[in-house]
């Protein structure tokens, strides 16, 4: 285990972690400028929606399951497995010859992703002490700041230079890379004599499914499994999201936090971006997040400095909801461009301090078995919130871009209630 600064082989394998993690953050961002070309090549259809939804739900649902493998049979198998699975997909995409082709593509890339989010957090939580880890943890954040801001740009230069394909073709050289430089990442080998739980995993996937899609149908077919999964469980073996970790205020307070989080930051950037563009096109529109996007990496890499410096985190989601709160409240009085731009900013500082602060603090407590089921149950909430901000968010809508606004103030309300509920455990110097 990392007990000083790294050497030349683990920062060629940090550079191989955070490679592949962007890619797949990426990849959530990029094809959204794509969609035109996509549609004009295959004549157009309504199934469109689902080559960015295909691959969000894939990566939640597959999401714990890569956890609870790399918490049996050891982390670096199963990392460089989701990145042979994020490669195959992007391939598939790449070489789709038809829509549905495509949108299975994305699942496979999508499965991929849900398993490199997982297995970098929590080959961090094995490489460092949670302490030494605080700083690398930030770094999390910064790619998904770049990943945001990069996405649409390098979709619309890639799509426009070398055709719609090109934004998945272009992952497989970089994916390569990232695989050779993972050739580094020296993590405990294990393998523990457990049954794997197929009926829990089946479970979750169709709980997840259906909250995400949220059609009446759906959240009904949701509940059940997700009554069902409970049960089973609470009786498994080897459970693929141990029940018991719920007994662990901090990783229960994180999981609740991660749904609002994701919900009131992730979930409502869509509404901010058409708010950006109602006087201004789409190019216009999209520079005038870039000072949001900024704010986003720079409080997170600064939160992350202060962190691994005290070892004191729970500060940073405290001040993430004020912050957050008083951004909404100005955004819903706010009048002319400036005005609004630093509300946005104001924003996006909130955004950073808690995107891996909350992994940080579960990972402090976690026993080392659990390290990836933790890893899971914070991005699965994470997810689960982004996924569902849109849709609640668009009934609201009906009112305008303020509607929005004035839906977020309660949401951000009770995650500062639940943000001082977060027990005082400092990050730990040893393993």
């Amino acid at each position: 285990m990392i007990t000083t600064a790294p050497s030349r082989a683990q920062k060629l394998a940090l550079t191989g972690l955070f490679l592949s993690v962007f890619l797949a953050m990426l990849d959530a961002q990029v094809v959204a400028t794509a969609l035109p070309r996509v549609a004009a090549e295959f004549g157009g259809t309504g199934a469109y929606a689902w080559v960015t939804t295909a691959y969000l739900l894939a990566g939640s649902v597959t999401a714990p399951v890569h956890g609870k493998l790399g918490d049996v049979f050891g982390r670096k198998r199963v990392l460089l497995g989701a990145l042979a699975l994020f490669l195959l997909g992007s391939l598939a995409c790449g070489l789709a010859p038809s829509a549905g082709l495509l949108i299975a593509g994305r699942v496979l890339q999508g499965a991929g992703s849900g398993g490199l989010f997982v297995s970098v957090g929590a080959s961090l939580g094995e490489m460092f002490t949670p302490r030494e880890g605080a700083k690398y943890f930030g770094w999390f954040s910064i790619c998904f700041a770049v990943a945001s801001l990069a996405g649409p740009v390098v979709g619309g230069l890639l799509t426009g230079v070398a055709g719609w394909r090109s934004i998945f073709l272009v992952n497989l050289p970089l994916g390569l890379l990232a695989v050779v430089l993972l050739k580094n990442l020296e993590l405990p080998r294990r393998r523990k004599d457990a049954p794997f739980d197929f009926a829990g995993v089946v479970l979750l996937g169709v709980t997840i499914t259906g909250f995400t899609l949220l059609t009446p149908w759906s959240i009904t077919l949701g509940a059940a499994a997700g009554v069902v999964f409970v049960l089973v469980e609470r009786r498994a073996k080897a459970p693929v999201l141990p029940l018991r970790l719920f007994r662990d205020r901090t990783f229960t307070v994180s999981v609740v936090l991660s749904v609002l989080a994701g919900f009131a930051f992730l979930g409502s950037i869509n509404y901010v971006a058409v708010f950006l563009q109602a006087d201004a096109g789409p190019a216009e529109g999209g520079l005038r997040l870039v000072p949001m996007t900024i704010a986003v990496a720079v409080s997170s890499a600064v939160a992350s400095r202060i962190i691994a410096r005290t070892g004191h985190y729970r500060w940073a989601p405290r001040l993430s909801m004020t912050l957050g709160l008083l951004a909404v409240l100005g955004l819903t009085m706010a009048h002319g461009l400036p005005l609004v731009l630093g509300c946005l900013v104001v924003f996006g500082l909130a955004a950073g301090l808690n995107l891996q602060v909350l992994g940080m603090a579960t990972q402090n407590t976690a026993p080392a078995a659990d390290r990836g089921a933790v890893a899971a149950g914070v991005n699965l909430a994470r997810a689960l919130g982004s996924a569902l901000g849109p849709v609640a968010l668009g009934f609201a809508y009906r009112a305008g871009t303020h509607g929005v606004f004035l839906a977020l103030l309660p949401v951000l309300a009770l995650a500062l209630v639940t943000a001082f509920a977060l027990p005082h455990i400092p990050l730990r110097n040893h393993h």
